[in-house]
C-alpha cells in the first residue's frame, strides 16, 4: 500500500468518524437503530454544494448542512415519538423521502463544485499542499466535534440523553420528557452525519444523491471495529474510539483492496463483503479472547 493510499484512507477515517460519532449517539447511547443517517449525509452534501455555488460562505454553508440534517433527524424522531412507527421504520421512511428532496435541492442527481470556495482554501494559502490540507481540515473538524460532544454529553441535557438511553422508565419517573430528548439525540446524530457528508463534498468537488448508499454500515463498522480495539471503559474514550475505529476501518479497506490471493483480489466492488468480514471479526474477537485467557 502507498503512502498517499495510507494517507487517503486516514483522511476519510477521519471525516467518516464525525459521522461514525453521530451513529455512536442512536445506536449506542440512545438505543435508537437510525437508518436516516444514509439519507442525511448525502443532504449534508447537497445543502452545502447548493449553497457554495449560490454564492454562500463555504463555512456557514456546513452550518446549513448541519441544520439541515438536525430537521431530518427530528422527522424520524417525531414519527416514533408522537405517531408511534417503529423506530426503524421511522427512519427507513425519513431514508426514503430524503432521497427525493435531495435531488430536489439539488435540482438533478449530483451537482459540482469545481472552480468555487471551500473550508481548504485558507489552508491551502498557507503553502500547504492540497492533499495535506484534507487531511489538516479533517483532522481539527474530528477533534472540535469529539471534544464538543465529549463536554455536551457532561451537560444536564446530555446527562438526561445518557440516562433515556439506559433507563427511560427511570428518568421519566424522575419527570423528564424523553420524547423530547429523543428529538434532540436523532437530531444532533443526524446533524453530525451531515457535516460529514458537507465536508466529504467539498473535498471530493461533488455532491451526489447515491453518495450516502452504505453509511448506516460504515458507521456500525466504525463504533464496533473502535470499541473492539480501544474499548469503552469512559464516554470519551467512547466517542474518541468511534473516530479512530473509522480510521482503523479505513485502513483496512485500503489494504484489503490491495491484497492478492493467487488469481483472487478484491475489488471496489468487494466494499460491503469486507465490511461484514471486519465487523464479523470485530464482535467475535472479544468472546475469543475470554475464550483464549481461560484455558
Amino acid at each position: 500500500m502507498t503512502w498517499y493510499a495510507v494517507l487517503g484512507a486516514v483522511e476519510q477515517g477521519l471525516v467518516y468518524g464525525i459521522m461514525a460519532i453521530g451513529v455512536y449517539l442512536t445506536f449506542r447511547i440512545l438505543d435508537f437503530p437510525d437508518l436516516t443517517v444514509d439519507g442525511s449525509l448525502p443532504l449534508g452534501a447537497a445543502i452545502s454544494a447548493v449553497a457554495i455555488t449560490s454564492g454562500i460562505n463555504p463555512y456557514l454553508a456546513l452550518l446549513l448542512a448541519i441544520g439541515g440534517g438536525f430537521a431530518a433527524g427530528i422527522v424520524t424522531a417525531i414519527l416514533n415519538t408522537k405517531f408511534k412507527i417503529l423506530h426503524l421504520l421511522a427512519s427507513i421512511l425519513t431514508m426514503i423521502a430524503l432521497y427525493s428532496v435531495n435531488i430536489r435541492i439539488m435540482g438533478g442527481p449530483n451537482i459540482a463544485l469545481l472552480g468555487t470556495p471551500t473550508v481548504f482554501d485558507p489552508v491551502i494559502a498557507l503553502g500547504i499542499a492540497p492533499h495535506y490540507a484534507g487531511l489538516l481540515v479533517f483532522g481539527a473538524g474530528a477533534l472540535i466535534v469529539s471534544a464538543a460532544i465529549i463536554w455536551f454529553l457532561r451537560t444536564e441535557l446530555g446527562q438526561a440523553i445518557l440516562a433515556t438511553g439506559d433507563n427511560p422508565q427511570m428518568i421519566t419517573a424522575l419527570g423528564v420528557n424523553t420524547h423530547f430528548i429523543i428529538i434532540i439525540g436523532v437530531g444532533l446524530s443526524n446533524a453530525l452525519v451531515a457535516l460529514s457528508g458537507a465536508l466529504i463534498a467539498q473535498n471530493q468537488g461533488a455532491a451526489d444523491v447515491g453518495m450516502g448508499i452504505g453509511t448506516i454500515i460504515a458507521g456500525l463498522a466504525s463504533v464496533i471495529v473502535g470499541e473492539t480495539i480501544f474499548g469503552t471503559k469512559s464516554m470519551a474514550r467512547a466517542i474518541i474510539a468511534a473516530v479512530l475505529g473509522s480510521v482503523v476501518y479505513r485502513l483496512a479497506i485500503a489494504l484489503a483492496l490491495g491484497l492478492e490471493f493467487g488469481r483472487f483480489s478484491f475489488n471496489p466492488s468487494d466494499l460491503n463483503l469486507i465490511t461484514a468480514l471486519l465487523v464479523i471479526g470485530a464482535l467475535i474477537a472479544p468472546n475469543l479472547k475470554r475464550k483464549m485467557v481461560a484455558k
